[in-house]
């Protein structure tokens, strides 16, 4: 492995900038992986890293050492711990990260089926959180509007816990264009809709549509549901966490779908 201990060295330098700023990320097409379950995942997932990063401190404990130098790259660098933790977006350094290329979802499928359709997510958590679950779920392809936060930004990864490998994600497409190629119905939520989601048929092929944590739908996206349904919620909330309502809906449809499964066997 190649030892850095210098905070000028130019590899040192570029890795800071990675990690700091959204547009070096875009301009890249690269991002930051931290912590080896992150990295772990990466690797099962098929992924050669351009770079595996580790701190000297991390690379003292021979197990994790053998994990960081089997890993494919193009690069392994050990960094003196100062530097690793200069470079590191976590309060508490994890001693080892990676730099990936941004995986490129390919051309946007057609017909659509079987999606999360996000408009203006704006929190990192929140869409980690919908990436997730869209993975736990089952679902494979998640649409972002032009207004929605960048997908692999280092925080969305890390609250992802690796679910971006499983996906196809399409950022900065048009919602409405997408709706036209889907095959099935296009659900939205909307706190004071008539019809609750438990009383809606969900066993078909279903769109999930959700808006902006703040402000929701637009006009425009929400006119392209062909139907709107709220969660019913008997507190004094008055609405949900867009991370929690897709979760909500996404295992509501598949407890249906499972109940179908039953009443057949």
């Amino acid at each position: 492995m190649k030892a850095i201990r210098s905070r000028s060295n130019p590899t040192v330098k570029a890795l800071v900038k990675l990690a700091g700023s959204s547009r070096e990320r875009r301009r890249t097409g690269s991002t930051l992986l931290e912590g080896e379950r992150l990295v772990r995942a990466y690797g099962e997932s098929g992924g050669r890293a351009e770079a595996i990063l580790a701190s000297e401190s991390a690379l003292a404990d021979p197990a994790l050492r053998a994990f960081v130098e089997n890993l494919p790259a193009g690069s392994h660098l050990a960094l003196a711990d100062a530097i690793f933790a200069g470079i590191s977006q976590l309060a508490s350094a994890a001693g080892v990260a990676a730099v990936i290329r941004t995986p490129e979802p390919g051309p946007l499928p057609k017909p659509v089926t079987g999606c999360v359709l996000l408009e203006n997510i704006q929190d990192p958590g929140n869409l980690g959180s919908i990436l997730r679950t869209a993975v736990a779920a089952g679902t494979r392809q998640v649409f972002l509007s032009r207004g929605s936060v960048f997908a692999w930004a280092p925080k969305v990864v890390r609250a992802g816990m690796g679910a971006h490998f499983f996906l196809s994600i399409y950022e900065g497409v048009d919602l409405e264009e997408i709706s036209r190629s889907f095959a099935g119905r296009i659900i939205a939520t909307a706190p004071r809709a008539a019809g609750s989601l438990y009383d809606l048929d969900l066993k078909g092929d279903v769109g999930w549509l959700f808006g902006n944590e703040g402000a929701g739908l637009s006009s425009a996206t929400r006119a392209v549901a062909a139907t709107q349904v709220r969660i019913p919620m008997p507190g004094s909330a008055e609405s949900l966490n867009v991370a929690a309502a897709a979760a909500i809906c996404l295992f509501e449809q598949i407890r249906q779908r499972a109940s179908t499964r039953d009443a057949r066997a």
